[in-house]
């Protein structure tokens, strides 16, 4: 059930016995329980003292906490007084701006903005110079049409985007909060809050700005949040209000003080501030302050004041989204636009060095040839007429060329790749094969410019927990006192669904089974007075209580029966609550002060006396409890590489070696195992702890080791009570995936937090590992050492290796783990780690920090141009995610941090084969078609306009009517290589599936390369030399004008681009022809509405020209000899040296052929 859909109430010690019909998602309340027989704690002389929760903030913190607050780095918050709080107007209001231009600055911004495209500046130096009389070679209107053109398509798309901006930034701003004003709460909007105000808010409501917690609704002045518009997690975590404001709030008494506090940072799990209230000072962290975008959950009211508002607060200064990546084809493309600049430069060279040598060499008649006439007699001065000498000349004459044969560079090409993508991106989302039931949701294109990079991916980079796997976890195996309880599973009390409590003759059931060890629940409900039931009651006990997680309870369609939803931030924490619930121990409440458990029908209360929650330094948090009977426990569970460093070995060696012995055997299989131990403190033990940990809370410098040293200082010499297997299943399909994708050529890499043994039983299970290949392990704890088994890793490698066809016996896979990257990567080393790696068919890397993620990334990237994408789930893949080429995030069990950061996002990992094989090898083979057509389309049409000025006395002159040639790039030819881009298939669906090896084309950069761009130039040569020369010799010496002839290489130039498209469409549909043949007739239309203008050159030409057979000849003769070099070379490459991909396409044509005419033959036998 979604926490948004329902409703919830605050846990409370005052709230009414019973539980209220009204409520479909609360928690239960104390009181509810008190009614019944619960074992108070007798530990009197301790709750008079009660100690707060522990060391979250300190873990969390960072550097942020290790350094004093400064004058210069810090800011004042009167409470309750916003105006003495910004008397000098620094600080920001609560109005947030999303968007990114106003009325005033979209158009100088806008254009700013796209003109960082060179292309785009080329173009616009182009229509400057035509502006020029000298340079007029066009209108001063049809110069600067293109680029107009292209700018309004963009500027539409930008304006559009951020009206959309515009309108989530007035909801947002006009949203109604709840402010004291004059001690009453009055409704405010959101944009008008200001720093220094007291605001309230109720549950499920969005809080507005950043805030410190003055007081909820529970008493003890914890409040549940969820941060899914912070971080996209939608797990609930806890903040808390201090109990010097707690109190006054509950008895509304005024509350004045002042906050100094760190000025607005980036920060979103550090804060560094302390209060002044009642001449006391009281530090406060990043657990007591609650963050804009968050949600109030099962908590009926929170109380706080404003600290950060605005652009000031922590999630809209780290509003910055995903870092910018660009398509490794579209950086290949900018190496052959240069060449083509080079090209374009040599064009006008030749026709201005050869317009000054006609120059000198007819330099005595310039005064007398008609058609250039230097002398202009028009006035009572003779005067040379548009003539600037020799050298002006063939500078005028350079730049001349360069207007004229300005679409050598395509400008049309920028715009119609991105039509190709959204078009791409359209049929990505909406393929079913990608779409998940079960969460109901489709793939997401969250960067519109990698899509050809998906079709070339060498290397993947993948997490385990969550991306191979489900990380819905389930409780397997349970070693408890040196004995391993793992045998026959069934449902406990199964004729009845399983444990249950009663609370005022409700039923409450866990909401998720867990099937459990039949012996094991014998032992359970025999009691702890013998050792082996007191052992299992720690156990379970610890399971239990050592959690941060939150019981909520959920209705059902019998009134009488109840679901215990446990909420928490971490899905082992849930698996092993449902654990112990499953075996009797269920936790029902939690408030910040104590614990209610109902351990097989007799409910206990532990007061929660403190509490050091989980770090990524200790990796392990514990729990000081209260106990029925009079004793102080702490409780600890952490990873088994720390837990044995804590547990004192001395107090029973044997069962510590039988934990051990279990927790290998459970990591053989793929478990995710953790260790629990325990130890009883005295009243001086405690005493002690106690005072450290406040100070340590309220110290102003180096609060985050202060806090982590207490808790080192707790958690020693425990006893081990033993250890779980937690089975994280392996998502559907991800065998068959990696399999597949290796088939392709596809290098798997696992990068995992996870033990050594549980990452190589995943490698196993899910085919990336076989028992024939070769394993090559690296665990080292030195740089020597290291560097030694580098050196026999390499020697293993270059070793010769036999095996028989298909087998992996020659294959090589390396698994090393976090402790030698520590030392190989960012040293001479991490080149020998290169070279064993790129010899080896799998790389398994266990024990790896996020950074290390990240640096095994850029060990490929900065050695290779091989294309590398990264996917995983939680926080911890964000940067290897965005360090890859390409990034995909998983919506998983884990939030949306990576999703957010990602280029794509999807829900399971067997999409990456549809995804790669299918939409990968679809997008690079078509936008690498398209961007050889734009090429050859462009030039196709520069050659005839320079043949012709060959023939011309090199004037430039032009016989094409410039709309047309305007129109060439924008209407004529435009539309029908868009349309290829996004509908053309060379290949179907089921081909690419059945043999991935195709996907092998792109890896090999076969769509697009050197190759074929040469061969693209030659046969683009050959075309304008045929399009240009056979009318100029069919109409030699006859009286043909300009003009005519002007409109006939035009239509055969468009006939003969589209046509040549036409060749190479695998796949036809309406829409292409309707694309192409549609695009001939628009062009013929334009020819003759350009012709029926009387005010343009070459009136009524066309119609002249049509009348004429030597016309429709010549028009049949240019596309004939044009494409037929071209239809003999394709057919001798298919015949003689086809590739693979032609080959499949083969198979396809003719295996269709072979299946209708069975089917025909079945058909014809079933009517005979």
């Amino acid at each position: 059930m979604n926490l948004d859909e329902t409703k919830s109430v605050d846990l409370q010690e005052d709230e009414l016995p019973g539980l209220h019909n009204s409520s479909s998602h609360r928690s239960i309340s104390s009181n509810s329980l008190r009614a019944n027989s619960i074992k108070e704690v007798g530990f009197v002389d301790l709750r008079s003292k009660e100690v707060r929760y522990g060391s979250r903030g300190g873990s969390n913190s960072m550097s942020m906490s290790r350094r004093e607050i400064s004058d210069e780095d810090s800011r004042l918050v009167y409470i309750n007084d916003p105006l003495k709080t910004n008397e000098k107007f620094e600080f920001s209001g609560n109005s947030v701006r999303t968007s990114k231009y106003s009325v005033l600055t979209f158009l100088p911004r806008n254009l700013f903005e796209q003109f960082h495209r060179v292309a785009y500046v080329y173009f616009l130096v182009i229509a400057i110079l035509n502006q020029l009389p000298q340079l007029a070679v066009f209108g001063r209107f049809v110069s600067i049409l293109p680029l107009t053109m292209v700018l309004l398509v963009t500027a539409i798309k930008d304006a559009y985007e951020d009206w959309r901006r515009h309108r989530s930034d007035w909801i947002e701003n006009n949203r109604l909060s709840s402010v004291l004003v004059n001690d009453s709460y009055e409704q405010k909007k959101s944009k008008d809050i200001q720093v220094g105000e007291i605001i309230k808010f109720s549950a499920n409501e969005t809080i507005p700005c950043d805030i410190v917690l003055l007081s909820t609704s529970d008493p003890t002045g914890v409040a549940y949040i969820q941060t899914i518009n912070l971080d996209g997690e939608s797990n609930l975590k806890t903040r808390y209000a201090k109990q010097e404001t707690v109190s006054r709030i509950h008895n509304n008494e005024k509350i004045n003080g002042v906050i100094k506090c760190e000025k607005p940072n980036r920060n979103i799990y550090g804060f560094l501030a302390y209060m002044e209230i009642d001449q006391k000072r009281v530090s406060l962290g990043p657990s007591n302050i609650v963050l804009r975008g968050c949600v109030l959950k099962n908590t009926s009211w929170a109380v706080g004041v404003v600290v950060y508002t605005g652009m000031e607060t922590k999630v809209m200064l780290n509003n910055s989204g995903a870092q910018s990546k660009r398509s490794h084809l579209e950086a290949r493309m900018n190496r052959e636009i240069i060449f083509l600049s080079f090209f374009l430069v040599g064009l006008c060279t030749v026709v201005s060095i050869c317009a000054g040598v006609w120059l000198r060499r007819h330099r005595d008649e310039l005064d007398i040839m008609q058609f250039y006439r230097r002398k202009d007699y028009s006035g009572e001065d003779v005067d040379n007429f548009k003539y600037y000498g020799w050298g002006l000349e063939i500078f005028f004459t350079f730049l001349m060329s360069v207007i004229v044969f300005q679409i050598m560079i395509p400008i049309a090409l920028y715009i119609s790749m991105e039509l190709v993508r959204v078009g791409q991106a359209y049929f990505m989302i909406r393929d079913d094969n990608m779409y998940d039931e079960t969460t109901d949701s489709r793939f997401q294109c969250r960067a519109l410019n990698m899509n050809e990079d998906l079709g070339q991916i060498k290397y993947v980079f993948s997490d385990k927990t969550g991306t191979l796997t489900e990380n819905k976890m389930e409780f397997q195996y349970a070693s408890i006192s040196g004995v391993d309880y793992g045998g026959e599973k069934t449902d406990f009390y199964e004729e009845q669904g399983g444990y249950f409590a009663q609370v005022d003759g409700l039923v409450l059931r866990p909401m998720m089974k867990v099937r459990v060890d039949q012996e094991l629940v014998r032992l359970s409900r025999s009691g702890n007075d013998t050792k082996t039931g007191k052992q299992i009651y720690d156990f379970f006990l610890a399971l239990a209580a050592c959690n941060t997680i939150v019981p909520i309870v959920v209705d059902t369609s019998d009134p009488v029966e109840k679901l215990i939803d446990y909420q928490g931030e971490s899905p082992d924490e849930q698996a092993l609550v449902y654990a112990a619930a499953a075996y009797g121990f269920m936790l029902i409440e939690r408030t910040s002060g104590h614990i209610i458990i109902d351990i097989h029908g007799d409910r206990q209360r532990f007061n929660v006396l403190g509490m050091h929650e989980f770090d990524s330094e200790r990796k392990r948090m514990s729990v000081i409890l209260g106990c029925p009977d009079n004793t102080v426990k702490v409780f600890v569970k952490g990873a088994d590489t720390t837990m044995f460093n804590v547990i004192d070995k001395s107090l029973n060696l044997d069962v510590v070696r039988a934990t051990e012995s279990h927790l290998h055997s459970y990591s053989s299989i793929g478990l995710r195992t953790l260790v629990m131990g325990m130890r009883e403190l005295s009243s001086h033990e405690f005493e002690q702890w106690r005072s450290s940990y406040e100070a340590a809370t309220s110290a102003l410098m180096g609060r985050a080791g202060l806090l982590r040293k207490v808790a080192i200082n707790l958690e020693k010499n425990l006893s081990v009570l033993g250890a779980s297997g937690i089975e994280d299943k392996l998502q559907q399909g991800v065998p068959e995936a990696i399999e597949s994708l290796r088939t392709a050529g596809i290098k798997v890499w696992v990068l995992t937090g996870d033990k050594q043994e549980t990452a190589i039983s995943i490698g196993y299970s899910s085919k990336l590992l076989t028992s024939k290949m070769t394993q090559i392990v690296i665990n080292n704890n030195s740089k020597e050492s290291c560097r030694k088994s580098l050196e026999d890793a390499l020697i293993t490698s270059n070793a010769p290796r036999t095996s028989t066809s298909g087998d992996d016996g020659s294959l090589i896979a390396l698994i090393i783990d976090g402790t030698s990257l520590v030392y190989i990567l960012d040293s001479e080393l991490e080149e020998q780690l290169f070279e064993l790696a790129s010899k080896c068919a799998v790389v398994l890397c266990c024990r790896v920090a996020p950074l290390q993620k990240a640096g095994i990334v850029m060990l490929i990237k900065k050695r290779t141009d091989d294309l590398t994408l990264a996917i995983g789930d939680g926080a911890n893949d964000v940067s290897m995610i965005q360090k890859a080429d390409v990034g995909i995030g998983i919506s998983g069990q884990e939030g949306r941090q990576a999703v957010m950061a990602s280029d794509f996002a999807m829900a399971q990992f067997r999409f990456l084969v549809p995804l790669l094989l299918v939409h990968g090898h679809w997008n690079y083979q078509r936008m690498g078609y398209m961007i050889l057509y734009n090429f050859y389309r462009n030039a196709v049409f520069v050659l005839v306009l320079f043949w012709y000025a060959l023939f011309t006395a090199f004037t430039l002159s032009t016989a094409i009517n410039e709309w047309s040639s305007v129109l060439y790039s924008v209407i004529y030819t435009s539309v029908p290589t868009i349309v290829v881009g996004i509908l053309d298939k060379d290949l179907g669906r089921t081909s690419l599936l059945q043999y991935p090896q195709l996907y092998g084309a792109g890896q090999r950069q076969e769509s697009y390369n050197s190759k074929l761009f040469w061969l693209t130039i030659a046969d683009t040569l050959w075309q304008s030399i045929v399009a240009f020369f056979v009318p100029l010799l069919a109409y030699w010496k006859s009286d043909i004008d300009g003009p005519s002839i002007g409109d006939l290489w035009t239509l055969a130039v468009v006939f003969l681009v589209n046509l040549h498209l036409a060749m190479d469409v695998t796949t036809w549909n309406w829409i292409i022809h309707a694309s192409i043949w549609g695009s001939i007739v628009a062009t013929i239309i334009c020819v003759i509405i350009i012709d029926c203008i009387v005010i343009l050159p070459g009136y009524w030409a066309i119609f002249h020209l049509a009348g004429d057979g030597m016309f429709w000849i010549c028009l049949i003769g240019i596309v004939v000899a044009s494409l037929i070099p071209r239809f003999v070379v394709k057919l001798l490459v298919q015949h003689y040296r086809p590739s693979d991909v032609q080959i499949a396409g083969e198979a396809e044509k003719f295996g269709a052929i072979i299946e209708s005419r069975s089917a025909e033959i079945e058909m014809n036998q079933h009517h005979t």
